[in-house]
């Protein structure tokens, strides 16, 4: 089934407030410390969004990923245009060659419509615009042993509050394209590519990731990674 989706605008800002992989009792999450393959991976950014969404409104594009030291959490400072949005897909894809990933999922809202049974799916039709369109968290996930993605509906109560994510419904797919996807190398990085990926990054201005206690992460910047 043929499906598009845009970034909804104006729904990034930094979130020092909320912390990496947080608890709570509405969506079950995976400890940090027990992140293993991309289900674990997959469950940790839903129960992600569902605490960012019912704590701010909103769910910043961010990426998750399982590095060779644990698991990482990267979100942009910005994307207020089409050049920051490819920007931070550049870097989410540095991001994994540095860490050398083995899973990696992106989160973020948007709007997204769906083909429909018997008609042609439009592709020059913007989601955002079109008439049927749906308020969805998508999370895109990536292993080295294929693709699994989620559109989870975002349901709100009369006041336009926030109130759930319901079930995706959407059919699997063998392979998602556009600027956030195949955030994965193909192979495996040597440690000399991921030390110019790091090289890269430190030229962007994305500082040191380090691994705090419990398995998350902070991130700080204008520092140096290592």
């Amino acid at each position: 089934m043929p499906v598009g989706f845009g970034v909804n605008e104006g729904d990034v800002a930094p979130q020092s407030n909320l912390p990496a992989f947080p608890v709570s009792n509405r969506i079950p999450g995976v400890q940090p410390n027990r992140l293993e393959n991309l289900d674990d991976l997959l469950a940790q950014a839903e129960h992600y969004a569902d605490h960012s969404m019912r704590n701010i409104g909103r769910l910043p594009p961010t990426l998750f990923l399982i590095g060779s030291k644990g698991p990482v959490m990267f979100m942009p400072e910005s994307l207020a245009d089409e050049s920051d949005k490819d920007d931070f897909a550049t870097t989410a894809r540095l991001m994994c060659i540095a860490h050398a990933a083995t899973a990696c999922v992106m989160a973020l809202e948007a709007w997204a419509k769906f083909a429909k049974a018997g008609e042609k799916f439009d592709e020059t039709e913007p989601p955002s615009e079109a008439f049927d369109r749906q308020e969805v968290v998508v999370l895109m996930g990536e292993s080295h042993t294929g693709q699994k993605q989620k559109f989870l509906p975002i349901i709100r109560s009369d006041n336009g509050k926030f109130f759930g994510l319901g079930e995706s419904n959407a059919p699997s797919m063998d392979e998602m394209k556009g600027r956030f996807a195949q955030l994965l190398p193909t192979k495996v990085p040597d440690e000399g590519i991921r030390l110019v990926a790091k090289a890269m990054l430190k030229v962007k201005g994305v500082g040191r990731v380090t691994q705090v206690p419990g398995g998350g992460v902070r991130r700080t910047t204008r520092h140096r990674l290592r």
